[in-house]
């Protein structure tokens, strides 16, 4: 079957991509430089270490946890490839750009890159929402756009608010959840009559994306401590951050059986609750005193995670007309606004111990940055979803949704596909 991809979209894209990798090519020829000081060398190994899990997880991990579609594998992790090249060179240059005034050479370290590589992250989560309903284009539209968009809330946050790098990411699930899903609210709803069988999940997808969570589960502690400065911090992180997964584990797999009337398992609801812990402690991690606590997170967010899988995709789909939210994307949101509320009673609890009368107003900043930080979410989505439905990017056809046939060249198609 030969390909319904626009043959205009087919000649331009490469060219568009082609161009747009030279100019980022030219930004880094002029305003880059590596770090030629001492100070990044002495901790070079552990620094390389801590940015391979976090691009293991990207790459592996959210690449493979969005191949569950039948018939949208191989697009699902591609795609999630490229958008991560090219939102970690885009975030590179724009963390360097932002962080001095007047804008002068970007230094690269280890750790601006590291700090990109987390950047870019929040457009895979976001782009759980959206892939297979839109083209590559759009996907390269998605990319520049939010990445911009999460560096000037980062940028907001730290010059208003006075935080540090971990502080001004930690908003970054509730970012990439709720701008994902103003995308795809405004894109096309329906699914033609006939068409429904592309968004079905097969067996052999749905083993590959349980790969992709088992990447996440592994290394889901380097994503959760390699901004914070303090070593007692960094400690607390990811012990606290191992704790809450465990529990996450056993949590999805059994409360998987209770939500089925033959209390059988289902693999799509345990490949997303199994890192629900993670993603729960993830903002107030280095806060955490005792090991319990984490793993009562745990328990919650598993549970939370089961009934958001079992309950959201539905709710989303008749009230907010947005067909095919995906259940990881559906994790973010909700886990991530716990995990802030989690944050904020630790916080109040940390100042009535320590004896500071400020309580009211560090809720208040922390309250400010999350509402900023949805409100840029969903106004920098509203903006991207309207630029997406422009005619000029040639987007799939509703008939060709979540099909690979689509975007990529088969030597053969093999019966039934």
């Amino acid at each position: 079957m030969s390909s319904k991809y626009p043959r205009s979209v087919r000649r331009c894209l490469p060219l568009w991509a082609l161009t747009l990798e030279a100019a980022l090519i030219l930004l880094f020829y002029f305003f880059t430089h590596y770090d030629a000081s001492l100070e990044d060398q002495k901790g070079l190994v552990a620094s390389y270490q801590v940015g391979q899990d976090l691009t293991v997880m990207a790459a592996l991990g959210l690449g493979f946890l969005t191949s569950n579609f039948w018939r949208h594998s191989w697009s699902s992790v591609a795609f999630n490839l490229f958008m991560l090249a090219l939102g970690v060179q885009w975030a590179i240059l724009l963390d360097g750009f932002l962080s001095q005034f007047p804008p002068g050479k970007v230094v690269i370290t280890l750790f601006s890159i590291r700090l990109a590589t987390m950047s870019a992250m929040s457009v895979l989560i976001s782009a759980g929402a959206v892939l297979g309903k839109v083209n590559l284009a759009q996907l390269v539209v998605m990319v520049l756009v939010e990445v911009t968009a999460l560096g000037t809330l980062r940028m907001v946050i730290s010059n208003i608010f006075n935080t540090d790098y971990h502080m001004n990411l930690r908003h970054f699930y509730v970012f990439a959840a709720y701008f994902g899903l103003t995308v795809a609210w405004c894109l096309p709803k329906p699914l033609p009559k006939g068409t429904e069988d592309n968004d079905q999940r097969a067996t052999i997808p749905s083993l590959s994306a349980m790969l992709g969570a088992l990447f996440l589960w592994m290394f889901w502690p380097s994503v959760n401590s390699p901004l914070l400065r303090s070593p007692i911090q960094r400690k607390n992180a990811m012990f606290n951050t191992y704790y809450a997964l465990a529990v996450s584990v056993v949590t999805a797999i059994s409360g998987s059986s209770l939500a089925h009337p033959q209390r059988k398992i289902s693999m799509t609801y345990v490949h997303s609750a199994v890192l629900a812990g993670g993603v729960a402690v993830g903002t107030s991690c280095h806060l955490i005193p005792s090991p319990w606590l984490a793993m009562v997170l745990g328990l919650v967010a598993g549970l939370i995670s089961i009934g958001g899988a079992k309950c959201l995709p539905v709710c989303c789909n008749r009230v907010l007309g947005i067909h095919h939210i995906s259940v990881m994307h559906s994790i973010f949101s909700l886990l991530g606004l716990l995990g802030e509320i989690t944050y904020i009673v630790l916080l109040v609890l940390h100042t009535v111990w320590n004896g500071n009368g400020m309580i009211g107003f560090q809720v208040l900043l922390s309250i400010g940055e999350l509402s900023l930080a949805i409100v840029i979410a969903l106004t920098s989505g509203l903006l991207t979803g309207l630029l997406l439905n422009l005619k000029i990017w040639k987007a799939p056809h509703v008939a060709k949704y979540f099909d690979d046939q689509v975007f990529w060249k088969f030597p053969h198609l093999a019966v039934g596909f």
